[in-house]
């Protein structure tokens, strides 16, 4: 860099006879030139880089949304399967409380069959213990008769 602002401000040419000097002014016209020239191609530099760095940071972007929206996803899909395993954690609840119920009514069933066949025992001992006590008691009066002849 040839020239400050301050420099350029503070700048003064001498007067010759016919005006400024001429190969005083073209130098500085030069740096200026120079220095100019300089900053534009800095400047062009500088918009490349920006533009490069823009480009990056929608990529940056654009990575940034596809992230969102797989976290969203993937929380709306665990929700999901969440909710389906408590689906299927309640019907195998509710079919294993049907099963018990029908276990213990077959039981219950089963128990019952069971005091019948114990209550109809209980009845034909009672009746098979009847004729028993009926024929003993026949067959001692028939021997009761038999030793009074």
């Amino acid at each position: 860099m040839n020239f400050t602002p301050n420099d350029l401000q503070n700048l003064s040419f001498k007067k010759g006879m016919m005006g400024y000097n001429e190969d005083m002014v073209n130098d500085v016209l030069d740096k200026v030139i120079e220095d100019y020239s300089e900053y534009i191609r800095q400047n062009m530099e500088l918009k490349d880089k920006v533009e490069i760095v823009n480009q990056g940071l929608q990529q940056y972007k654009s990575i940034e949304r596809s992230l969102q929206d797989s976290l969203v996803v993937a929380q709306k899909t665990g929700e999901e399967v969440k909710k389906n395993a408590y689906d299927k954690a309640e019907t195998i609840i509710k079919e294993a409380q049907l099963k018990a119920q029908n276990i213990i009514g077959e039981a219950q069933e089963e128990v019952n069959k069971i005091k019948r066949e114990y209550m109809d025992i209980k009845n034909k001992i009672k009746v098979f213990r009847s004729k028993c006590e009926s024929l003993i008691y026949s067959q001692l009066d028939l021997f009761k008769q038999f030793t009074d002849d």
